[in-house]
């Protein structure tokens, strides 16, 4: 089978990269299981937010809100994201610091993100132990992404345009000759000028597949737990809460609490289950923070979240092999900012203009470029 572009992974990373070149030429997806998100972009916490990360994340993160909030018509006029009560940053005693440098870091990109006192903090969330809070930063704008209307917009924008995503297409050679990919799954072989790298916590074992050298990506194993709020408090307009040093946060969650120790693990590549010793950090750390009782967990899960060293993603075409793309690295952050990631590799594939979103954000054709020293 031909393709003009040929992308290995159906994640968000995959499928919005997809979406975009698809109006572009043939585009096919190859994804080694049966479903879509089956890996880290469907055991997301799923919460916008543009103080989370680097600057260049945030920066992306800022430039992908308008898509997000107005989204093309292949998304079927979905709500992708839904106001709530924001994010939380909240700091004890021993942190307030890091209070003071997200503070000086908002006022410089001019963030709408702002100190508020203990007694608000008390009032937003009664569960948050008066005595554990000593700062906290308030973001109003911030938001809870639906997963799912996200990626199957994007994977319905692919159809639209004749482009295909192939389940159970596990890559297992890929080779190049006369400037075509030749790659092979265990059913077909299949041939493009162009591979798109979008296959998650492996992309470096997509790589030596391909004769390319990897670039060090790190998948981190995160644990995510759900139990249920014995308090009887009104939950549903509670912000997201962040602990400032990202050591945990947790959501209201229909009903329920979702909780997560923000656990950054070490993995091979892997269908991720989580530790009974990662549960028990984030119970603690959840009791310590807050007056939930936790008895009984109702559902656990892991996920991966990988990153570069540099914790930027890198997204562009390798340095020493022409028309092989990579995605990757996008660590917790692909969902949000999947739209401004995605219109980057469709600009350095096709060389159509550079968008004036991503130039007004500070982010330029190099920012991600796996030519960038940290990679090298």
């Amino acid at each position: 089978m031909q393709a003009d572009f040929l992308i290995i992974g159906s994640g968000m990373a995959g499928m919005s990269a997809a979406y975009r070149l698809s109006k572009h030429g043939k585009v096919i997806v190859l994804e080694k299981e049966s479903l879509l998100g089956y890996h880290t972009t469907g055991r997301s916490a799923a919460f916008f937010t543009e103080n989370y990360g680097n600057k260049i994340i945030r920066s992306i993160t800022k430039a992908s809100r308008y898509f997000l909030e107005n989204p093309p018509s292949c998304f079927k006029n979905g709500q992708l994201m839904t106001q709530y009560g924001g994010s939380l940053f909240i700091a004890n005693k021993n942190q307030s610091k890091y209070i003071d440098k997200e503070l000086d870091y908002a006022k410089s990109v001019s963030a709408n993100v702002f100190e508020i006192d203990k007694k608000e903090v008390q009032n937003m969330v009664p569960a948050i132990k008066e005595n554990y809070i000593d700062r906290a930063l308030h973001e109003p704008d911030s938001k809870v992404m639906d997963v799912d209307l996200i990626h199957q917009g994007f994977a319905r924008g692919l159809k639209n345009n004749n482009g295909e995503i192939l389940f159970n297409s596990e890559v297992i050679n890929i080779s190049k000759n006369n400037n075509i990919w030749f790659v092979k799954t265990r059913n077909n072989e299949f041939k493009a000028p162009i591979i798109i790298n979008a296959a998650g916590a492996w992309c470096d074992e997509i790589a030596i597949l391909a004769n390319i050298k990897p670039l060090n990506l790190s998948p981190k194993r995160r644990t995510v737990i759900i139990f249920e709020d014995s308090s009887n408090l009104n939950t549903a307009k509670w912000p997201v809460v962040i602990d400032i040093e990202d050591n945990f946060y947790f959501k209201a969650e229909a009903g329920k609490i979702l909780a997560s120790p923000a656990d950054e693990t070490d993995s091979p590549p892997c269908d991720s289950q989580p530790e009974e010793i990662d549960i028990a950090i984030t119970i603690d750390r959840i009791e310590n923070a807050t007056n939930f009782k936790i008895k009984n967990i109702d559902h656990k899960w892991a996920g991966l979240r990988s990153f570069f060293p540099d914790r930027t993603p890198v997204v562009g075409e390798d340095s020493n092999m022409s028309g092989f793309f990579w995605l990757a690295g996008q660590g917790g952050y692909g969902i949000q900012t999947s739209p401004g990631i995605s219109k980057i590799i469709e600009c350095l594939i096709t060389g159509i203009k550079w968008p004036d979103y991503l130039s007004n954000n500070l982010i330029t054709p190099e920012t991600l470029s796996p030519k960038r020293k940290i990679i090298n």
